[in-house]
């Protein structure tokens, strides 16, 4: 493989995008990888990730995500790319956990969900479509989530999160819609990665069935897989990290 691919990472610093880039990093087709991070503590996934001796240069970046000023300026330092991937977040706080009633809803706790799980990708849209016109291979992708889907919902519950996932995946919907007219050569998917071991899942865990926990490396894996195969399938979709479609 020709090292082609110049990759940006919002949220690398967190499970699953320190697992993304700590595999990327080792593929022979990945040139540079744009890393972000938002107030990283010392001894994080940031400090953590391996493989740093290959070819590929990993560009890193602190980086408030919710900031129009701020993304607007990364995007023009970052220049060009092939991949955009937002792996950025929200689903508890250690004041508020997934409502199991509506009278349980924090209306601070809400705005902040919206926020984080959904401003970051439409301010990621606005500044890198100038970055992604060169590309042959362009993906936007963003870390979505199942119960995003108000089709599938048959539980209820965590309103929060839910609505903030739906609303994300509303935003990805328009933008693979405009983007068949004005950038046909980037794929948009939203991206439902399983339950992953990590602090966002881990009052949860105990829930999940046997084998359907999985490791921040094997979900990275398995997205990537998706990733990969996204330029020769339609764009607007959105998918499960085993390639299932899920209904919006």
């Amino acid at each position: 493989m020709s090292t082609t691919l110049k990759i940006a990472i919002v949220g690398a610093s967190g499970g699953i995008g320190a697992a993304l880039l700590d595999q990327l990093v080792d593929r022979a087709d990945v040139a540079v990888i744009h890393a972000t991070y938002f107030k990283s503590p010392a001894g994080s996934a940031l400090g953590n990730i391996s493989n740093f001796g290959n070819k590929t240069s990993v560009v890193w970046r602190e980086l408030d995500a919710t900031d129009d000023l701020s993304v607007k300026e990364w995007l023009a330092d970052v220049g060009s790319i092939d991949w955009v991937i937002n792996c950025v977040g929200m689903l508890h706080t250690q004041d508020n956990k997934p409502e199991k009633t509506v009278r349980q809803l924090d209306a601070d706790h809400f705005a902040a969900s919206m926020n984080i799980n959904c401003l970051p990708t439409l301010l990621l849209a606005k500044y890198a479509a100038a970055a992604l016109k060169g590309t042959d291979n362009g993906v936007f992708a963003t870390v979505s989530a199942r119960v995003g889907s108000i089709e599938d919902n048959q539980l209820g519950g965590w309103y929060s999160y839910r609505a903030s996932k739906a609303a994300l995946n509303m935003a990805l919907k328009c933008l693979s819609i405009e983007w068949q007219r004005t950038l046909k050569n980037v794929r948009v998917l939203a991206l439902h990665p399983g339950t992953t071991e990590s602090r966002l899942s881990e009052p949860f865990q105990r829930n999940v069935p046997e084998g359907s926990l999985f490791t921040a490396e094997k979900t990275a894996r398995l997205l990537l897989v998706q990733l990969d195969a996204a330029k020769n399938l339609p764009t607007g979709r959105f998918i499960a990290y085993d390639g299932q479609e899920i209904p919006w």
